[in-house]
């Protein structure tokens, strides 16, 4: 074997031993999982209606079917973060914190969630339309949309069974431009739906008392 070639050999083993150095020194990318986090919203001193109600689990568009986080920023563009990611489905996350803000709001006899099998004469349905980070020329957004149903389960008459139907879109801003602030922005659109759910089915309800 020649010179030239037994210095290329050693030059190969070299090179190959350094790039494992190198690649066990590297951290690999860690994923960031980000959650909402606010306190229920504080209901006006409504008295309570006789009712028992179910929050069925939520359906969600196939685009926000996923616990990556999706961003827009450019129309009919849909994106998203390779290392950061909801801790939960966006379906997931608004049927708890609903049934929660229901629980904690006082003014239902009950609130029930979807694995719970207790007796109830109301539902309320919905689906996730949009659960998105806009990243918009004067800065980034949360946008939040729901469609939402309020069933009665002891009505026969199918015409009857839905007492409304309503979509509800909220946007708000992030205080920076990141995925924890657009946790954060998510967190105050939900609180803010959530609010505005809870009192549409409380004045449905409390007209049939």
């Amino acid at each position: 074997m020649s010179r030239a070639k037994i210095i290329l050999i050693l030059l190969m083993g070299l090179t190959l031993s350094l790039t494992a150095c190198l690649d066990l020194k590297q951290p690999s990318n860690k994923i960031e999982y980000y959650s909402l986090e606010y306190d229920p919203p504080r209901m006006s001193n409504l008295p309570p209606v006789s009712q028992v109600i179910k929050v069925a689990l939520f359906s969600v568009s196939p685009i926000y079917n996923t616990r990556k986080i999706i961003y827009r920023d450019d129309s009919y563009k849909r994106a998203a973060y390779d290392y950061h990611k909801w801790q939960a489905n966006p379906a997931e996350f608004v049927t708890y914190f609903l049934a929660r803000d229901m629980q904690q709001s006082g003014l239902f006899k009950a609130v029930v969630t979807p694995n719970n099998r207790f007796p109830h004469a109301f539902v309320v349905e919905g689906s996730v339309d949009e659960f998105l980070e806009s990243d918009l020329p004067d800065g980034w957004q949360a946008d939040l949309s729901l469609n939402i149903l309020l069933v009665n389960e002891q009505e026969n008459d199918v015409t009857k069974k839905i007492l409304f139907q309503k979509s509800y879109h909220v946007s708000k801003p992030c205080r920076q431009k990141s995925p924890l602030a657009l946790a954060e922005a998510m967190s105050a659109a939900m609180s803010e739906a959530s609010s505005q759910i809870i009192h549409e089915v409380y004045n449905h309800l409390a007209d049939r008392q």
